[in-house]
């Protein structure tokens, strides 16, 4: 983009004659063209070029927040060089994820004087290292760490302490059990608490949720506003969680606001969380709010918690009623215009006046809907997964529809039953003919459908007159989309293993095809999809849609879509990825999924592809074609296959990427047997790759 001096000055005559010089541009221009420029290239690079480009690349807009934690290409020589020049300017230093850095650059963060605010999650900082760099910070205010085995409060030097006593905002992620430095921490407002420690060892042995020696110091709250806790699957997250809300338990901050806690599957409540609860209903009044299920179904906690302005609501996979949503969570549609995030995934009964003798495949009350819709007018995030959402036969009141209205919506979860069209569903004509003679004849296929050649213009005037291609067209600026089936589980979740789906499968979804997932086209601002479940796919033409009319799609998951014997979609997927220029996260998840040579020169055409998953147990692979595709899309930081080829295949290609790759220390790796995965899901951790 830029040239050196000596050439801007020796064609400056033909630059002149075509009408654009870069250098005529004012400074507001060329300060926001160098914004897109990482860091590194600004310093290291493009300030060389000219005396202009000299003084802009050392503007204060560009130098205050440095970000290294997708810049791949970085290494500790260029982060070195960069701490060097400017290092006294950065205020806001982000290194999270960058595992592929030695700890020992950690080191040259210390010229940050001046820092407020410092990530480091993803960096292994040991105890020793953490107290020597934070020591001379003395103006940090936001701190992310990581706490590995081996930690050790007692090490940290009282000047380090003094700087964690004026740290406001926390995010601390756990690999083993301890409080880390939230006890030195006191000014505390922020806490933000990751919990992935492994109930055993690599070795085999179970691990323990008391803490190490040394860390029975008590965390000060007394500031607290917000507090969050992620945890992952296990009892040992569990008992170290129940460690941290104990104080709380005791004294309740007046201050606080935001109450989340995430954890999948079964965590039950204690005396001391139920003595927390109280606490919080009668002294605080909160704006968002977030607890696990058991802490809430069958309690009238709902009923006696005071809110204030809430802007985040999650209730996932409690036994909420949609007559108790309306009384006692948007309390009759009265102030909840400044609810903007709403998560009601897997709450069955969520949409209906009562649980009691519901079953699960039964209408939705579009009332409950449309009050919802009307109280939460300026939702911008909607999840609605993970149950059966079934509209009823009324005119103008489908589900689609009643969310249509809902103007503002950037995110969006829905099951695969709820876009189908009801009169679709009722008067479709029987996919076997009844001529059949119920002899001992030949026997009948059952589920599969008979379809026209043309499927195209079938396609076309089926969803140009749904019901879900009204609600596409209606949601312009939708970003995220989720199309997932009510019963569907994945074979590797992210983060919740322990939550296995227990709905039945749903007749209304087997509607559910290539006519839907061409309406999704209309999303022009699209980045990221998931479809999951999809079972009247039958050549996939949609995808081909999306890929031409969705340019920004930059996150692709596609899991079980047709039949489940053959990957029906093949062609077409090939053919949209032909198109998806600015694609980097892509995921297939697929029985009997072939990946081939064709397969692999179509996503070379994806050049910004970064990470690459692909879940099949009887499916396989050409090594010859990942070995190809790996050498021409050079951006690959991570390339993750699980597929039904022996343990010799997948390993000999493993090491031949490895052994290939230009970027060792940034390139992740994995070929596995499918049936070797859940023993990987319960032994290792990959740093720096979700």
């Amino acid at each position: 983009m830029f040239r050196c001096g000596e050439e801007v000055v020796s064609e400056e005559s033909e630059e002149e004659s075509n009408g654009v010089n870069l250098m005529e541009f004012s400074d507001e221009i060329l300060l926001h063209i160098l914004s897109y420029v990482p860091c590194t290239d600004l310093v290291l690079n493009v300030r060389r070029t000219c005396r202009k480009l000299a003084t802009l690349c050392l503007d204060k807009s560009l130098t205050h927040t440095v970000l290294l934690q997708k810049d791949y290409k970085v290494n500790k020589d260029k982060v070195k060089q960069l701490m060097r020049d400017i290092g006294k300017e950065i205020y806001q230093l982000n290194m999270a994820g960058c595992y592929w850095l030695p700890s020992s650059t950690i080191d040259h963060v210390t010229r940050c004087k001046n820092l407020v605010k410092l990530n480091l999650s993803g960096c292994h900082v040991t105890s020793l290292r953490l107290s020597k760099m934070l020591s001379t910070l003395q103006h940090l205010r936001s701190l992310a760490i990581d706490v590995n085995p081996g930690f050790d409060a007692s090490q940290l030097s009282s000047e380090c302490k003094a700087t964690l006593s004026r740290v406001s905002e926390l995010k601390q992620t756990l690999y083993t059990p301890s409080y880390g430095v939230v006890p030195c921490c006191t000014s505390l407002e922020k806490l933000l608490l990751y919990f992935e420690i492994l109930d055993r060892s690599r070795e085999g042995f179970m691990l323990s949720g008391q803490l190490m020696v040394g860390e029975s110091n008590v965390p000060h709250y007394q500031n607290l506003r917000i507090f969050y806790a992620r945890l992952a699957p296990g009892y040992v997250n569990q008992e170290v969680v129940r460690l941290y809300l104990a104080v709380l338990s005791d004294r309740t901050p007046e201050n606080l606001h935001a109450f989340l806690i995430s954890a999948p599957g079964s965590f039950a409540e204690t005396g001391a969380t139920k003595n927390l609860l109280d606490s919080m209903a009668r002294n605080v009044r909160l704006d968002a709010l977030q607890l696990p299920k058991a802490w809430i179904n069958g309690s009238g906690l709902l009923q006696h918690l005071k809110f204030n302005n809430p802007f985040y609501f999650s209730f996932s996979r409690c036994t909420l009623s949609g007559g108790h949503l309306i009384q006692r969570v948007i309390n009759g549609g009265k102030d909840l215009k400044s609810l903007t995030s709403l998560n009601l995934s897997g709450c069955v009964h969520c949409l209906a006046p009562e649980s009691l003798f519901r079953k699960a495949e039964d209408d939705i009350d579009s009332s409950i809907l449309e009050s919802l819709v009307v109280s939460c007018c300026n939702l911008r995030h909607l999840n609605l997964s993970a149950a059966h959402h079934h509209s009823s036969e009324s005119i103008g009141n489908h589900l689609c529809q009643l969310l249509s209205r809902l103007k503002h919506l950037l995110s969006l979860a829905l099951p695969v039953c709820s876009i189908t069209d009801v009169a679709a569903s009722v008067e479709k004509p029987p996919t076997t003919p009844n001529v059949v003679p119920q002899t001992f004849g030949k026997k009948v296929r059952i589920g599969i459908q008979t379809y026209p050649r043309n499927l195209g213009d079938q396609a076309n005037q089926k969803v140009e007159s749904s019901v879900f291609w009204a609600l596409m067209g209606s949601l312009r600026f939708l970003e995220t989309l989720e199309i997932i089936g009510s019963s569907f589980s994945s074979a590797m979740p992210r983060n919740e293993p322990a939550i296995r789906n227990s709905l039945p499968p749903c007749v209304r979804a087997q509607s559910v095809g290539d006519s839907e997932v061409a309406a999704i086209s209309q999303l022009t601002y699209l980045q990221s999809l998931t479809l999951a479940q999809l079972p009247n796919i039958l050549t996939g033409s949609g995808l081909v849609n999306i890929g031409l009319q969705c340019q920004h799609l930059r996150t692709l998951s596609l899991a079980n879509l047709g039949m489940m014997g053959k990957v029906v979609y093949m062609s077409a997927l090939m053919d949209m990825l032909k198109h998806c220029r600015c694609l980097r996260d892509l995921r297939l998840e697929q029985p009997y999924f072939c990946a081939g040579a064709q397969f692999f020169q179509a996503l070379s055409h994806c050049s910004s592809l970064q990470r690459l998953c692909i879940v099949s147990r009887s499916g396989t692979l050409q090594s010859d074609a990942v070995m190809s595709f790996m050498a021409s899309c050079l951006e690959v930081i991570m390339c993750h296959m699980f597929m039904g080829e022996s343990l010799t295949v997948c390993k000999n290609l493993q090491q031949s990427i490895v052994r290939r790759s230009t970027s060792f220390s940034v390139l992740r790796v994995l070929i596995l047997q499918a049936m070797r995965l859940q023993r990987w899901m319960e032994f290792e951790v990959h740093p720096g790759v979700e």
